[in-house]
């Protein structure tokens, strides 16, 4: 089933993005997590694809597991800054041939050593060539609501955003953020320059304090003053931050659906209990089989 498809009703949808391991011998204990989530039966799962396509091979694997195995539709990642032409078509064919519908078409991240392959500078380039090559394939991209990092200006990332969905993606997902009214800020500003495709927010519950740096490093988001707040208080106790962390990602979430945005994506970070957390929460709220 394409996201499209799913994304094209009034239903309120929760997904969860889960990662490959970076190494084969991890394969097993990544696959259980990614079983676990598959379990609490998510509209779809996505699976991220590191930099410079180093876990290309596993997420393709891991992704098909999901599908086959879990009968959960997936979202696979690729990304194209140093990758050629040549490789995007592999990873796309062996996405075909492995029955993935969905692709989450990323620049991504320049590795520390540098880029070894010069093909694609924008993830709008790699949409466009997946939409030449794969046409039936559905395509999803990223989205920043407070500007993505490189950009001195958000008038300059909606303009790239435009570029985005002119050459064929279906749908967006954004980066994590806080505090939502940032979101709607954003959506506002964004449906104004006629970019009119389904918007899932990107929640991230962050369950440590070490996270919040880190947090805050890759994607620069705001950290409201409410969140600090919540990470002086808990963040010495692991136990408390991770209950009080998933509390603050199922109140965003809430605040979302009760304001219409419908499809929430969930960061869980491959940890089963806390997306089971955000679901139990959510019981009620959002149609889903309880396993």
């Amino acid at each position: 089933m394409t996201i499209k498809d799913i994304l094209n009703n009034n239903e309120v949808t929760v997904s969860f993005e889960v990662f490959p391991p970076k190494t084969d011998d991890k394969f097993e204990s990544v696959e259980k997590a990614a079983e676990e989530i598959a379990a609490l039966h998510p509209h779809f799962m996505s699976v991220t694809y590191g930099a410079g396509g180093g876990t290309s091979k596993n997420t393709a694997e891991l992704a098909y597991r999901i599908q086959e195995k879990y009968r959960t539709p997936v979202l696979a990642h690729l990304t194209c800054v140093s990758s050629t032409k040549e490789y995007v078509n592999q990873m796309l064919s062996d996405y075909k041939n492995r029955g993935i519908e969905n692709v989450m078409a990323l620049r991504g991240d320049i590795p520390k050593e540098g880029r070894i392959a010069f093909d694609y500078d924008h993830a709008s380039q790699l949409i466009y060539d997946i939409k030449c090559t794969a046409p039936e394939m559905c395509i999803g991209a990223a989205c920043y609501p407070e500007g993505h990092i490189e950009c001195e200006r958000q008038s300059e990332d909606i303009m790239h955003l435009k570029e985005k969905v002119e050459a064929g993606c279906d749908f967006l997902t954004t980066q994590m953020f806080f505090d939502n009214n940032t979101l709607y800020n954003f959506l506002y500003r964004i449906r104004e320059k006629g970019i009119n495709v389904p918007v899932l927010p990107g929640i991230m519950p962050i369950t440590k304090k070490q996270q919040v740096a880190r947090s805050v490093a890759l994607s620069g988001a705001t950290i409201p003053q409410r969140f600090r707040t919540m990470v002086d208080r808990f963040g010495d106790d692991p136990a408390k931050m991770e209950q009080a962390g998933v509390i603050y990602a199922t109140e965003q979430i809430i605040d979302l659906i009760s304001n219409g945005v419908n499809h929430i994506h969930v960061y869980s970070m491959n940890k089963p209990h806390v997306a089971r957390g955000i679901m139990e929460s959510l019981s009620n709220i959002i149609s889903w089989e309880k396993a």
